[in-house]
């Protein structure tokens, strides 16, 4: 049976003891059912991990000793990816897979084609549970860090996030020179390793807001013939981008 994996956001050190807060109380003891002398294993989200002995349980706290601290490797390269709000439940799909990818940030945004329209305190609830999911989705892959998962902007503040240095990519499907391909295989490109990549809605970008993209120094591309999903491109742009340039193209140490 594999060791249960728990999200502590808090750096801690070996040879020490440590409580985990209320909150995980019921989570371990009832739900995992685990018991003093059980191995538990912590990750802080900022690329360690730390092999733990459950020492005891009181006052609804839990006990740990901290025997073993390791430092996970994180990815070289970095992904942002930016998602037009989708319809329904679709985003919350596309955290949690786009995080099992290893993207690390998620800029969600409104578009001219969104439908959601989602603002105020409906917009910070939905990003806190956005968070939450990547959270558990980092937990449940391995994952050494936790993506982070933007408030909802617009998609004027989307296109000025990215800083200089980063390679934009904004995806559509009218696009009928370049493919994403090209790029990643282009020798001008060889040596980047942050990457910002734009999906659209349901609907698709406006010609206006491809335009816009271009004069701030996106580059649009397709991914083929095929028009996929919204909430299928980021994944097969993902797949793409870390075969060719991350965690997908060598073996684990």
């Amino acid at each position: 049976m594999a060791i249960p994996r728990i999200y502590n956001p808090q750096e801690l050190s070996e040879g020490i003891s440590s409580e985990l807060g209320k909150e995980y109380f019921t989570y371990i003891k009832d739900v995992l059912r685990l018991k003093k002398g059980d191995e538990l294993i912590l990750f802080d989200g900022a690329g360690h991990e730390y092999s733990t002995v459950i020492r005891d349980f009181y006052s609804r706290n839990v006990c740990l000793d901290i025997i073993r601290k390791e430092t996970i490797l994180l990815p070289d390269t970095h992904i942002t990816l930016a998602q037009s709000l989708p319809k329904g439940g679709k985003m919350e799909m596309i955290i949690q897979k786009s995080t099992e990818l290893g993207a690390s940030r998620i800029v969600p945004f409104i578009s001219s084609r969104s439908i959601p329209r989602l603002t105020g305190s409906r917009a910070t609830a939905k990003a806190a549970r956005w968070r939450k999911i990547a959270i558990e989705a980092s937990r449940q892959c391995g994952r050494g860090n936790v993506p982070e998962v933007s408030e909802i902007v617009s998609f004027d503040e989307m296109l000025s996030t990215p800083d200089r240095h980063t390679l934009r990519i904004i995806l559509w499907e009218a696009e009928q020179e370049l493919r994403i391909r090209e790029i990643l295989t282009d020798e001008k490109h060889a040596g980047v390793d942050s990457f910002f990549i734009v999906i659209g809605p349901e609907g698709g970008f406006s010609w206006e807001e491809i335009e816009k993209a271009r004069q701030c120094g996106f580059i649009s591309a397709s991914l083929g013939r095929l028009i996929l999903r919204t909430e299928t491109a980021p994944l097969a742009v993902l797949s793409i981008l870390q075969y060719e340039k991350g965690v997908f193209g060598t073996l684990a140490d």
